[in-house]
């Protein structure tokens, strides 16, 4: 039905729909499943990112590494200090926290486009849904235009940290992400990829570089800082900033971008803040 944002757009336009409207047909001719199988399987994703996002807020989550957990609870905890990003701000981070250390210490997450990234989706639309008072429906609604996105990049560049770095793990989400929030604030079709397409933008270039190989360190930063790329982005797109390169070129871009960058810096913990000195005291730690 669609493979690239141009035809997207084009079929949004045609068909007068929205996003995740076409999203959800799409999945309806070719799953066969009913309206509302669809969205009761959506609805069941949205449940365990509800839980991931705010299991750790209260209590300490521990990774099974031992090296990192925890920092959700004090980000949650600081949010109503005199912050300089305000409760906001640190609750989503709060939250993405969260669900990065939930997917450290192997609890249930969704992978949103990866394990790695997957506290940046999560948090944006939670965080939306408490300030804008939405109900779950429109949560629903929201992650199948996060899925859209999201495919269209998974078929003309990647969401893997290996292949293309973190830009293809964390942008990936804060892209999907964006597009999601311009939506849930009736934007347009073309607003919304103009976010996602902002989103990857911002941190075109991004590297992979696990402490020790595992998907916990720098990984759960870039969680925390990347739901705040979704929340500028949306806003960028909705103050209908210009798009001057679109999204289908930032996208090919991204990809081009992520195969130039050399093997050490593509999630093989060889390069970047993994191969510093305390990075490999750190591995010899965790790999006895």
């Amino acid at each position: 039905m669609f493979n690239t944002g141009k035809e997207l757009l084009n079929l949004c336009e045609e068909k007068n729909l929205k996003i995740y409207e076409l999203v959800i047909e799409k999945e309806h001719t070719l799953s066969g499943l009913s309206y509302d199988e669809i969205k009761s399987k959506m609805k069941n994703t949205l449940e365990v990112m509800k839980n991931s996002a705010t299991q750790a807020l209260d209590k300490e989550i521990i990774s099974v590494s031992g090296l990192t957990g925890g920092n959700s609870k004090k980000v949650e905890s600081y949010k109503n200090n005199k912050t300089f990003a305000g409760p906001f701000i640190n609750g989503a981070m709060a939250k993405a926290f969260s669900t990065s250390e939930v997917n450290a210490s192997m609890g249930k997450i969704c992978a949103s486009p990866t394990a790695g990234a997957s506290g940046i989706l999560p948090s944006a639309l939670l965080s939306a849904q408490e300030k804008m008072d939405l109900t779950d429906e429109i949560l629903v609604n929201a992650l199948f235009t996060a899925a859209g996105i999201g495919e269209i990049i998974a078929k003309n560049a990647t969401v893997s940290g290996a292949e293309g770095g973190c830009q293809a793990e964390c942008g990936v989400a804060a892209a999907m992400a964006a597009g999601a929030l311009v939506e849930i604030s009736d934007g347009s079709p073309s607003q919304a990829l103009n976010a996602a397409g902002f989103a990857l933008t911002n941190i075109m270039g991004l590297v992979c570089d696990p402490i020790a190989g595992l998907v916990e360190y720098p990984c759960n930063l870039r969680n925390a800082s990347g739901v705040v790329n979704a929340f500028i982005s949306a806003d960028l797109a909705l103050a209908n900033v210009d798009a001057l390169i679109p999204f289908d070129e930032v996208v090919e871009a991204m990809y081009k971008v992520g195969k130039a960058l050399p093997e050490s810096l593509r999630e093989t913990a060889l390069g970047g803040l993994a191969a510093t000195p305390t990075g490999k005291e750190l591995e010899k730690k965790v790999i006895k």
